[in-house]
């Protein structure tokens, strides 16, 4: 990864920029490098960024950012890593895919940060090998590329590709990549110098645990809710929720309404929404195998639902017109 140890250094690293790229990760991915050339007392790492034609990438918080150059551009020795943010289908050029897939023709290092693995799979350069992307992208992800294996983890090295889930996930990998290639005395350091200790396993999760996200540690509501996000495309009734908590379904309602202030079925169906909602904005999935991959039967009443929430339809979501049979003026119901 990033060049073989015993070739002359520096280890050559080239970051393309794509549109709406998010900074954080981009950042992450760099200053663990510059801190390893500190400690080292030399450069054990160069690094150069490109964007698709050579002119400067205004990242998602809106800070234009300059580039060394294009494409053409990247050292021929360089790792490639993809850096990814908002809309990433949107910025999957076909110049950027049909290079990919020529440099990694060559025995390239490639990567990504954040949804840049969403890059790496449209150029089938992550077949046969671990991935893993943002939490928020994942559902969208596995819909669309249902045969990579993408651990959701915070970051995977698999030989020659290595990607992270974002955010401060490529902190970890620079890490563990800066301590295979020159020990972890070094990378040690670097971490102690960023205040990032200790260095995290990739397999850990990228998510807050259950208790901390919902504000409450009852362990049947845990239980329940982690069986309820684990079957969204088949909805469980509250009467088999209560079962297999070895609770009656009055004891279920009162369990969230304590808790969350609102009954099992409007929290099954937000948490359903919100999936829904994802792979809108994700996918190319049609409205109707949304509605059916969130355990929604009836396109109509799946319309309905998502309008009462999110305030518009899921054909609005994505910009189309919204079919004149959908109905839209009812109130989310409380049936699953």
């Amino acid at each position: 990864m990033f060049g073989d140890k015993a070739k002359s250094l520096p280890h050559a690293v080239a970051l393309v920029l794509l549109p709406e790229f998010t900074m954080m990760p981009v950042t992450s991915a760099i200053e663990p490098l510059r801190q390893a050339n500190r400690f080292a007392e030399k450069a054990l790492y160069r690094w150069t960024m490109h964007s698709i034609d050579g002119q400067p990438v205004a990242a998602s918080n809106n800070i234009l950012t300059m580039v060394n150059g294009d494409l053409e551009s990247v050292p021929p020795d360089a790792a490639i890593i993809v850096c990814g943010g908002l809309n990433v289908q949107k910025h999957a050029d076909k110049r950027l895919i049909s290079w990919l897939r020529k440099v990694a023709r060559r025995g390239v290092s490639i990567g990504a940060v954040c949804t840049g693995a969403h890059i790496l799979a449209e150029a089938g350069l992550l077949d046969g090998y671990k991935c893993t992307i943002h939490w928020e992208n994942l559902p969208g992800f596995t819909e669309a590329f249902p045969e990579l294996e993408a651990t959701g983890g915070l970051f995977e090295i698999d030989r020659d590709r290595f990607t992270s889930a974002g955010g401060t996930t490529a902190i970890d990998m620079m890490l563990t990549l800066i301590a295979s290639q020159h020990g972890p005395d070094l990378a040690a350091q670097v971490a102690e110098a960023i205040l990032h200790s200790p260095i995290r396993h990739h397999s850990e999760n990228q998510r807050m645990s259950l208790p901390a996200r919902i504000g409450a540690r009852h362990p049947k509501l845990v239980s329940i809710i982690e069986k309820m996000e684990g079957c969204l495309e088949d909805p469980l009734s509250p009467s088999i929720l209560a079962k297999q908590a070895g609770l009656s379904t009055r004891q279920l309602e009162r369990l969230f309404r304590r808790y969350l202030d609102r009954s099992p079925k409007r929290y099954y169906l937000e948490l359903r929404l919100k999936k829904a909602r994802s792979l809108l904005l994700q996918t190319d999935m049609s409205v109707i195998n949304v509605a059916l991959a969130c355990g929604f039967s009836s396109p109509s009443h799946f319309s309905k639902c998502y309008r009462s929430f999110y305030g518009r339809t899921p054909y609005r979501e994505r910009g189309l017109p919204t079919p004149a049979s959908t109905g839209q003026g009812e109130e989310i119901g409380e049936r699953i």
